[in-house]
């Protein structure tokens, strides 16, 4: 969520128009995100997202807008992607495919306590129920074909100036492609993964008392995959030390509680767990990489820090977690 396209006003009215969404009243670009150009836009009718795509190829889009209404016609608190009257998704803003989706309340909760993670867990299986009936398929576009695409671009920055780093970036690629193999991956249980779901990308509000829960948002990594790697995307970000990358127990144990509640995981899912972990880890760790190494023009953006990520992937491997449910 960057601004890559600086869009005019009176373009965005004319979308935001023939969507039936009232008049164009502010637009203002978000900073956050490196993927795509999103602007908050508030018409009389409300306020919505609205994103233009500059990497997914407009054949992609409909997997991710239908698995949103899909979402959120069962009840899960996701933005709703706008139709036009022909019933269209996916639409055109200065020559690139375009979405507008209902924006969530809230705000993120980047410090979360106890209560936060057992809500991301709870709703996180509810998703993953919902999903479950969902007719597309589409493979999960950071999963690892793209790591066996991207490791050889950043390899040589780091073996001109990290050989640690690049050692294990080819070991932990190794492990993973042999793990991936194996009849235990092969078993787990799949569907359709939110893929991203950090704090970032979690809206609370807490007009109405105590901290609540009020959406998922960024689906533009979804896809078809382990249901157990949206697991392990959350336990480490949510319940991760920030400065050292260890897990917090008693974070995760709540988390996982609160998912297996709703959807008890499997003996395979508790068993692989360590495996699933590092590769969440080592996902973000190569595409922060990638993006540091190759950044991208955009009128607002901030590349992440590669570091945190290796820090939690180290960490996974010196010292595996298995849940305790």
């Amino acid at each position: 969520m960057a601004v890559y396209t600086e869009i005019g006003f009176a373009d965005a009215a004319a979308l935001c128009a023939r969507l039936g969404l009232g008049r164009l009243t502010d637009l203002q670009g978000i900073k956050s995100g490196i993927e795509n150009t999103n602007y908050y836009a508030t018409t009389e009718r409300g306020a919505w997202v609205l994103t233009l795509f500059e990497r997914l190829a407009r054949d992609a889009l409909p997997y991710y807008l239908r698995l949103m209404r899909h979402l959120a016609a069962a009840g899960v608190p996701v933005p709703a992607p706008q139709a036009d009257a022909a019933g269209e998704l996916v639409h055109e803003l200065a020559g690139k495919p375009a979405a507008v989706v209902t924006r969530l309340p809230g705000s993120h909760r980047h410090a979360p306590a106890l209560a936060h993670c057992e809500q991301v867990g709870a709703m996180l299986a509810r998703m993953h129920l919902a999903a479950a009936d969902f007719p597309l398929a589409q493979p999960h576009p950071r999963g690892l074909a793209w790591w066996r695409e991207t490791v050889p671009v950043v390899l040589p920055y780091l073996q001109r100036a990290q050989p640690g780093q690049a050692t294990l970036m080819q070991d932990e690629l190794a492990f993973q492609e042999e793990w991936a193999g194996s009849a235990a991956a092969q078993g787990l249980p799949r569907g359709p993964i939110h893929a991203d779901l950090f704090r970032d990308n979690v809206m609370f509000d807490d007009t109405a008392g105590d901290d609540r829960l009020c959406g998922f948002f960024d689906f533009y990594f979804a896809g078809t995959d382990h249901l157990l790697f949206d697991l392990a995307v959350c336990l480490n970000d949510w319940c991760s030390d920030p400065a050292t990358g260890r897990m917090d127990d008693t974070r995760a144990t709540a988390f996982i509680g609160a998912y297996h509640a709703r959807r008890p995981l499997v003996p395979a899912e508790q068993r692989l767990m360590p495996a699933l972990l590092r590769a969440a880890a080592f996902r973000f760790w190569l595409s922060r990489l990638w993006d540091w190494h190759l950044p991208r023009r955009a009128a607002m953006l901030t590349p992440k820090d590669p570091g945190h990520f290796e820090r939690v992937l180290r960490e996974r491997i010196a010292t595996p977690w298995h849940p305790d449910v």
